[in-house]
């Protein structure tokens, strides 16, 4: 493996909790690259203490990007491969790492990304929710008013947001006022001993939350949300230019991500 490595920036998922989630693609690469850029090189020396990876670890994190990113192309330009990994996850999906690459890429090295957990992923592939469509906000701002715009904005989509412990109980408080029929899935301790992957009412999640581990979750799209009249305006618009019903439920099908039944349903009120 180690000949095949490239003069390259891996961005290398790493497990989210259980330490088996980790792909055999990920240990060739963090074994055998020459450096590895990492959030907090506790965490990541556990990783390597399990897989027997002896490769050097240098911390990056928010607080040193900028004199750091400059260290890590001194390496790719000496013909070196330097592997990017957060604590827990994919790098960047709410992870440090935005400026390393986009310097790497305007340095005109490769960034190789090596696929592997998301909180994100694990939990939309363990609920039922409407559509494939989905909107993820990273995690949710400290500020009240701004949370809820992100709430009052996005009742049309499957919101899916990150949440710290110690602030999950005000955040849930802030949509059930703002959204007291919303229902929620969240997960947490994904992966580990003590997983907990629910759907309810967001009251119901409210009144019996556990304020342990980090939180993924998504506020489920709203089917009552003025979609009736939101659908009837834009099948105006589309039947004023001269198009048969056919084409103008296929469009509004499209542009809604909403079932063919229902889209029909809400037209032949016209």
């Amino acid at each position: 493996m180690a000949g095949e490595i490239e003069t390259a920036l891996y961005t290398v998922a790493t497990p989210i909790g259980n330490l088996g989630d980790i792909t055999f693609r990920a240990l060739e690469v963090l074994k055998s690259v020459d450096v590895i850029a990492c959030e907090d090189t506790r965490i990541t020396s556990r990783l390597c203490e399990k897989y027997d990876i002896k490769t050097r670890l240098i911390s990056y994190h928010k607080f040193s990007e900028n004199k750091r990113t400059e260290l890590f192309l001194g390496y790719l330009k000496e013909g070196k491969s330097v592997a990017l990994v957060s604590d827990a996850g994919t790098p960047l999906v709410s992870d440090p790492g935005e400026i390393l690459v986009k310097s790497v890429v305007e340095a005109g090295f490769r960034v190789i990304p090596i696929c592997g957990a998301s909180a994100v992923i694990a939990l939309l592939q363990s609920v039922q929710r409407m559509g494939e469509n989905f909107k993820f906000v990273g995690f949710l701002p400290r500020v009240k008013g701004q949370i809820e715009e992100i709430f009052l904005k996005n009742k049309a989509e499957n919101l899916v947001f990150y949440q710290s412990p110690n602030r999950m109980e005000e955040t849930l408080k802030i949509l059930a006022k703002l959204r007291p029929q919303a229902v929620l899935s969240y997960g947490r301790e994904l992966t580990k001993k003590f997983e907990e992957i629910k759907t309810a009412p967001v009251k119901e999640v409210l009144e019996n939350l556990t304020q342990k581990g980090e939180f993924v979750c998504m506020v489920h799209f709203e089917q009552n949300f003025d979609i009736e009249s939101q659908i009837i305006e834009k099948a105006s618009t589309l039947k004023s230019l001269r198009l048969c019903d056919k084409d103008i439920i296929n469009v509004l099908c499209a542009f809604f991500d909403f079932p063919k039944n229902k889209v029909k349903e809400i037209l032949y009120k016209l």
